[in-house]
């Protein structure tokens, strides 16, 4: 068995690796990768979506979000060790930097998702993810998930798989995982 402290050591060394190969797909970024998006999230059509604000060098889902037939939210961080709300976003939405540098609607109303699509760090085929660390969207998809069925769409550059990510007994699988060269459905 794994300790905390050999775990938490696990987890910021694969970070720092997948940070890395994050950036140099970023570097030669392609369109395809939007493109698969868009074509996944037209089997949610009408389904409330929450995307995210892309930053540094997280692969871009806003043309995704955009082309969504349904409401589209953003999160917003309410505080540490708190789930993430999501706030009703439209490409014409006044925005304003929030926790962690993320951009927020300054208003609109306060959505419930039932697809989600989730940034990260890292994942492996199994579903599993590496975000960056603080839990926002564990915690989130345990409540959601604990309310009803929630699609969780991680979306990355291929770039960002790894053999096999560490994991603790609060970390949330994926449903679907979107890249620029596949759609990976884990368990299936």
């Amino acid at each position: 068995m794994t300790d905390a402290a050999t775990l938490t050591d696990l987890k910021a060394a694969a970070r720092t690796a997948a940070f890395a190969r994050r950036k140099a797909a970023h570097a030669v970024r392609t369109p395809a990768a939007a493109d698969s998006l868009c074509a996944e999230l037209r089997r949610f059509a009408g389904r409330a979506l929450a995307g995210y604000m892309p930053m540094r060098t997280e692969i871009d889902c806003l043309p995704a979000m955009a082309a969504h037939d349904g409401p589209v939210a953003v999160p917003v961080i309410l505080g540490p060790g708190q789930p993430l709300r999501f706030r009703r976003w439209t490409p014409a939405s006044r925005m304003v930097t929030g926790d962690f540098g993320a951009l927020i609607p300054v208003t609109g109303d306060w959505i419930v998702p039932e697809v989600l699509v989730v940034p990260l760090v890292a994942f492996d085929r199994r579903g599993y993810r590496l975000g960056y660390g603080g839990g926002f969207y564990d915690r989130t998809l345990e409540g959601l998930r604990a309310q009803g069925p929630v699609i969780a769409i991680g979306f990355a550059y291929g770039a960002q798989e790894m053999a096999e990510v560490p994991v603790e007994p609060t970390d949330q699988r994926l449903d679907l995982i979107v890249t620029e060269r596949e759609v990976i459905a884990p368990g299936r």
